[in-house]
C-alpha cells in the first residue's frame, strides 16, 4: 500500500463517552476515517502511525442528520468510523503520539 495514502486514511480520533467506554472495556480505539478507506488500509495506517499491533477493525457508516437553521435547512456530513481492536498489552497514548 502507498505510504502517502496510509498517512491520510485516519482523519481524527473520536472523543466521546462511548469511545472512552469502548476503549476501557474492549481495548479498542475509535477513529474517523476517509469515506473510501478499507479495513486493510485502516489496519496498516494504525500500525504505521502508532507502532502497535492491530487485532481487528470494525467499520460503520453514520449518516448525516438533517438540521434546520431558522428557515434554512441543511445537512451534517456523513461520517465513517473505525473501531480498531488492539492486541492484548498494546495501547495508544495520543499525548505521546503527536
Amino acid at each position: 500500500m502507498n505510504q502517502e495514502r496510509l498517512m491520510t486514511v485516519l482523519v481524527a480520533p473520536v472523543v466521546s463517552e462511548k469511545a472512552t467506554l469502548v476503549a476501557e472495556k474492549n481495548n479498542q480505539v475509535a477513529f474517523r476515517v476517509l469515506q473510501d478507506a478499507t479495513k486493510d488500509e485502516i489496519k496498516a495506517a494504525v500500525e504505521l502511525l502508532f507502532k502497535v499491533k492491530v487485532e481487528s477493525v470494525q467499520v460503520l457508516n453514520q449518516k448525516g442528520k438533517q438540521k434546520r437553521f431558522g428557515r434554512f435547512s441543511g445537512r451534517r456530513r456523513n461520517v465513517r468510523k473505525a473501531y480498531v481492536s488492539l492486541m492484548p498489552g498494546q495501547e495508544i497514548n495520543f499525548a505521546e503520539a503527536i
